[in-house]
């Protein structure tokens, strides 16, 4: 009898035994991986205003988000989205780049072909120095003290020493830059849209080392970079993030994304890689190991949210976008016929776990 009761007892401790195990397998998933890491819209904050947009840069240790708009660059307190201030003057500004070692601040001015220097405490504008024509990516080496403007027009790169504004050389490119990141080891990585192309630049001695054709990814425009890993991860035109050795220059992977991506990003503390998409999504990707690469979500977002900056502090993700009207009729100044923004539609959307 006391044999029997005990023989129940065991398989009842069993039976709950696998069926514990039965809810760990199916919170972690049938191949073992861990949850998706659940981002989700935490603020939509309008901030209305004339003008178009593009890059978005934070300084996550000032708490400052700063946003390239048409001919300023908007100012915003990080954690409550209040404007702090302004960095007027900078016609067809593409995007910011930040000195904190030397407390300055630099902006591309596309239509003006400058660099406006400014201070970073007061925003002050320090002085201006001539680019090539048509500024877009903007990028500090912390190795060098070295600014670099990537200029889609001339096809070329403008070198700035960032302590005093001189200009210290040109690299020409052969090809339409895109993003570009430094990997803080003396190199720097640029996407040549036009090309399908990724160039690794010396930054000390101002050249091309490689030139890597990137066959699979057509027009990339979005450049972040696991630096601990050495990976870089870029946003292509026909819906794929590539994942490339920054070494080697091999693609490791390419993944499916959303369409329009225009800006991709990775967070060191969580291993996750995102890609911002026009058509309103942001793809989350999560870096496995050194050579897996895995979409865990895609979070809706709003359409228009091409470009985005990732906060490595908290985790959240900002992007901007707009309400538009319909499609306008071409015109050599808008051959796309880009429909108009909406007045006081502009918005900044805020994403987190």
């Amino acid at each position: 009898m006391i044999a029997a009761i005990r023989t129940e007892l065991s398989k009842e401790r069993i039976c709950r035994f696998a069926a514990c195990g039965a809810i760990l397998l199916f919170c972690l998933g049938a191949t073992g991986a861990p949850p998706a890491p659940g981002y989700h819209q935490l603020k939509k904050i309008a901030l209305g205003g004339e003008g178009g947009w593009d890059y978005l840069t934070i300084d996550s240790a000032a708490r400052r988000l700063y946003i390239a708009r048409a001919t300023r660059v908007m100012v915003l307190d990080a954690d409550s989205g209040a404007q702090v201030g302004e960095i007027a003057d900078t016609p067809g500004v593409h995007g910011v780049a930040l000195a904190p070692q030397l407390g300055r601040g630099f902006t591309s001015n596309g239509r003006a072909s400058t660099v406006t220097i400014f201070d970073l405490k007061t925003l002050k504008p320090l002085g201006q120095a001539k680019t090539g024509s048509n500024p877009d990516a903007i990028v500090y080496d912390a190795v060098t003290r070295r600014v670099f403007t990537f200029n889609g027009a001339s096809k070329d790169a403008t070198v700035i020493g960032a302590a005093d504004g001189s200009v210290s050389g040109t690299i020409a490119l052969d090809g339409k830059p895109e993003f570009a990141v430094a990997d803080g080891a003396g190199r720097i990585y640029v996407n040549l849209e036009d090309k399908s192309e990724l160039l690794a630049i010396d930054s000390r001695q101002l050249t091309i080392l490689n030139r890597w054709p990137l066959a699979s990814c057509k027009e990339p425009s979005g450049l972040a970079m696991d630096r601990k890993n050495r990976r870089l991860f870029v946003g292509c035109g026909n819906k794929l993030m590539a994942v490339v050795d920054a070494d080697s220059g091999r693609v490791l992977t390419t993944l499916a994304i959303g369409s329009g991506v225009d800006a991709t990003a990775f967070d060191p503390g969580t291993t996750l890689a995102f890609s911002s998409n026009g058509d309103g999504t942001l793809t989350v990707v999560r870096e496995e190991s050194l050579d897996k690469f895995t979409v865990v979500e895609n979070v809706a977002t709003q359409r228009g949210a091409r470009t985005m900056a990732l906060d490595e502090t908290t985790h959240n993700v900002y992007l901007v976008t707009a309400e538009f009207g319909p499609p306008r009729e071409p015109t050599p100044d808008n051959p796309r016929g880009r429909p108009s923004m909406l007045p006081g539609s502009f918005v900044l959307l805020v994403f987190g776990q």
